[in-house]
């Protein structure tokens, strides 16, 4: 009977300490969606900026839990889609004639350090800028199409088809590292809640995310970035309750 009830008492004691752990776990802790534009960036299109005339949206959910007053760690995923298309451009000339075009689902996972620039982490009042690096995998399954190509104006002795036959025989890998880089601001609208923006830069060093490089431009490697706004939820804010009134 003794025994039993030693046991009793510390199975009790565990799950109060678990539990009490899990609360300090969540304590500050957030999530949070955002549903922003994609622009993908490289050989389809001669804007430096990237492709804004081939812009998809894009969904991302993330969950945030700081590390003291300035920094955070944050699990941050994406699902969007990318595509160029040298259609869309009257110059220069060729890329009418050439015509290229791609498209890609993009689901991306990514850790990330976020760094509160005026330090409020546990604050929930006033405009909070932050800047924000990490590194992940962006998963891609790249959908290229040359057969609109006009092969007269180019020529039989063109060094694009060449180039065609590399890329066609290199491929584009279905994971990609990936580090983004990016700015945001953060506004609480209360203890619990809060709206954002930002916008992510991501280097996925390579010249194939669109599938092609030998046939186009293979000096330069292809991007991707993105601006979004969002929603999010902080969990264990401090519950206000009524003050008793001091005894003097």
């Amino acid at each position: 009977m003794k025994v039993q009830r030693k046991t009793q008492a510390i199975v009790l004691l565990l799950l109060l300490i678990t539990g009490k752990t899990q609360a300090q776990f969540y304590k500050d802790m957030s999530v949070g969606i955002n549903g922003g534009l994609y622009v993908y960036q490289g050989d389809l299109t001669p804007d430096p900026l990237g492709s804004f005339r081939t812009i998809k949206p894009g969904l991302s959910l993330f969950a945030k839990k700081p590390i003291n007053y300035f920094l955070s760690a944050r699990l941050h995923m994406s699902f969007a889609s990318l595509q160029g298309n040298d259609s869309r451009y009257s110059k220069p000339e060729y890329r009418q004639q050439r015509n290229f075009y791609f498209f890609s689902p993009l689901m991306e996972f990514s850790g990330q350090l976020v760094w509160n620039i005026r330090g409020r982490n546990y604050d929930d009042y006033g405009i909070q800028p932050y800047v924000f690096t990490g590194a992940g995998v962006s998963f891609v399954r790249v959908q290229k199409d040359y057969s609109r190509m006009n092969t007269t104006y180019f020529g039989e002795a063109s060094e694009i088809y060449a180039g065609l036959a590399a890329d066609n025989a290199h491929g584009t890998s279905p994971a990609l590292l990936s580090v983004p880089v990016g700015v945001g601001a953060e506004y609480p609208l209360s203890e619990r809640f809060s709206v954002n923006i930002e916008t992510s830069y991501r280097f996925v060093f390579t010249d194939y995310l669109d599938g092609f490089s030998q046939s186009a431009n293979p000096k330069l490697k292809d991007h991707y970035h993105s601006t979004s706004v969002g929603l999010i939820y902080k969990f264990g804010a401090k519950k206000k309750g009524i003050g008793c009134p001091s005894v003097n």
